[in-house]
């Protein structure tokens, strides 16, 4: 079916519009609207120099060097650094010519909003059966916000399909990094693939604004040239080396939030929701009320997300400190008694 796009699309983070809706919620906001670690990496101590100078070429390719290893690329240059995935979501449509464009959903809007700015026609699909003549597919994997996953065989196999024609596949990996092996379709890239991983939301650092595209080595030049020099910088790069080389954090950092994950759960489920999906770093549920749930929530300074196409859906991310999650916890249970 056609896409019927909202003239922006909604996001989580959003603190400024939460104090706005709610000006009576106690202080400091608890933001469960976004699907990011909660616990960050700790920040490398930088040389001076990272912050006065421009990035140098070597800096960006010694984490090109690390990402490839981290995410199980072929070669460096398949690795394209970016202040962000965002910023790949809104270049890759500018590479095409006009398209018809199957985005697998429900799904994070960003993509169906930057094709369509592009004027390619967007359609949203629940089955690659649907994709009919589209010669462009996106799939978000694991999904945002329903953790659904596609196999990388699935995707190899729709891949080729596209490759005859002249086609392309999109894989945003964002959540990736947070999941079991052999999610990802990074180690076995088909023709006619990009791509794309979030640095920020497994290391709980967003704001240093770093994502990256593995592709081919001609699109990942091509990539390179739409984005221009200094893309990505100085300390972003820094910063990123360090904790894509460090293995151990992230290992550790993953159990700790399949536990708390776990957690969430069972608080979830003594609220009367039901788990409707998602990843380690997101809850995705189902309730009736779910609109009033949001509301106490919101009320007792609690941020999360809601889908105005899907009214008894609700998003939560993983609180962090302990009084976070007791917060959570009393504002849940006064959801409960209403």
């Amino acid at each position: 079916m056609a896409l019927t796009l909202p003239e922006t699309v909604l996001h989580g983070g959003d603190l400024d519009a939460a104090r706005q809706q709610f000006p009576k919620a106690p202080e400091p906001w608890i933001d469960l609207s976004t699907g990011i670690n909660p616990q960050a990496y700790l920040l490398p101590k930088l040389s001076p120099d990272t912050w006065s100078r421009l990035p140098q070429k070597s800096d960006e390719w010694a984490l090109r060097e690390i990402a490839a290893g981290h995410y199980g690329a072929a070669e460096p240059a398949m690795i394209v650094p970016a202040p962000g995935a965002q910023s790949l979501i809104q270049i890759i449509p500018r590479l095409r010519g006009q398209s018809r464009v199957a985005i697998l959903g429900p799904t994070y809007g960003e993509h169906a909003a930057a094709w369509a700015c592009e004027g390619h026609e967007t359609i949203e699909i629940e089955d690659f059966s649907e994709a009919n003549s589209s010669n462009i597919i996106v799939v978000v994997n694991p999904d945002n916000p329903t953790g659904r996953m596609v196999t990388p065989d699935t995707l190899c196999s729709v891949a080729g399909t596209l490759a005859l024609r002249d086609g392309l596949l999109v894989v945003d990996e964002a959540f990736a990094d947070v999941m079991p092996d052999g999610t990802s379709i990074v180690s076995q890239l088909p023709p006619a693939t990009i791509v794309l991983r979030s640095f920020g939301k497994a290391y709980g650092l967003a704001g240093v604004r770093l994502g990256f595209a593995v592709a081919n080595k001609d699109m990942a030049c091509l990539l390179g040239d739409r984005l221009g020099p200094w893309a990505v910088s100085g300390p972003a790069l820094a910063i990123g080396k360090a904790a894509l080389a460090d293995k151990a954090w992230l290992r550790l950092s993953c159990k700790r939030l399949e536990k708390d994950s776990q957690r969430l759960d069972a608080m979830l489920a003594d609220a009367g929701c039901t788990i409707a999906g998602g990843t380690p770093l997101f809850r995705l549920v189902a309730h009736p009320n779910a609109q009033g749930i949001a509301g106490t929530l919101g009320e007792h300074g609690i941020y999360v997300r809601r889908f105005p196409q899907q009214p008894t859906w609700l998003r939560l991310g993983l609180p962090g400190p302990e009084q976070a999650w007791q917060r959570l916890e009393q504002a849940l249970r006064a959801a409960s008694a209403e």
